[in-house]
C-alpha cells in the first residue's frame, strides 16, 4: 500500500524543502509517546539508510524506516488550515483509537 500524500501536504513539504535550501525529502516515522501510546514524527532527511523505504507522491518524497513502516502502511498523509490553526493531519487505517488532539494514536 504504502504511503500517500495529498496535494496540499505536498505544496507544504516542498515549500519547506526550498525554505530550508536542502533536503531531498522528510522522514516519517513513529516514536513511543503521548497518551495514546505512539506519535507521529517528521523531519526533513538528507540522507536515504539502507534500512529506508522511499515514496515519492506529488513530486515529493516521503521516507520511512523499515520498523515504522508497520504501523504507517496505507497512511494518507495530508495538510489543513482551520481558522488559525494548520499542520499535517494523519490518516491512518492501522490506527485503532487516538488522542484527542490528534499527536498520537495506538494500534
Amino acid at each position: 500500500m504504502g504511503i500517500q500524500v495529498t496535494p496540499a501536504a505536498a505544496r507544504h513539504i516542498q515549500k519547506s524543502l526550498d525554505k530550508r535550501g536542502s533536503g531531498i525529502g522528510i522522514r516519517l516515522g513513529v516514536r513511543t509517546s503521548g497518551c495514546s501510546g505512539m506519535a507521529y514524527v517528521l523531519e526533513f532527511v538528507d540522507q536515504v539508510e539502507n534500512d529506508d523505504l522511499t515514496f515519492e507522491h506529488n513530486g515529493v518524497k516521503i521516507i520511512v524506516n523499515s520498523k515504522s513502516m508497520v504501523y504507517l502502511d496505507g497512511c494518507e498523509l495530508d495538510f489543513t488550515k482551520e481558522g488559525l490553526n494548520e499542520g499535517f493531519k494523519f490518516n491512518n487505517p492501522n490506527a485503532k483509537h487516538q488522542c484527542g488532539c490528534g499527536e498520537s494514536f495506538g494500534v
